[in-house]
């Protein structure tokens, strides 16, 4: 009875748990003085979305990106997709 326990208590664990990956990366050696992001959430992968550098550098008002990172949060049901950039 306690093995029963014990793998339904690791499934529910595996189960409930998230994954994230984050892809960081240098562009330019463009000064860094403002800040812009951009994110969107998934459920079930249905959807279209624009979480790109593009979109993000227009919400902060940057004209020349010098960094940008790009993250990922998978779910069971839901991800999340940011994106963050930074420059003039």
């Amino acid at each position: 009875m306690k093995k029963i326990s014990l793998l339904l208590g690791a499934g529910l664990v595996f189960l409930v748990s998230s994954c994230t990956v984050v892809y960081p990366g240098v562009a330019t050696n463009n000064k860094i003085v403002k800040s812009g992001e951009v994110e969107a959430k998934l459920f079930l992968g249905l959807g279209n979305v624009d979480v790109g550098l593009y979109q993000a550098a227009k919400n902060g008002g940057i004209t020349k990106i010098a960094t940008y990172d790009y993250s990922i949060r998978a779910g069971l049901f839901t991800t999340k997709y940011k994106t963050i950039v930074t420059g003039e």
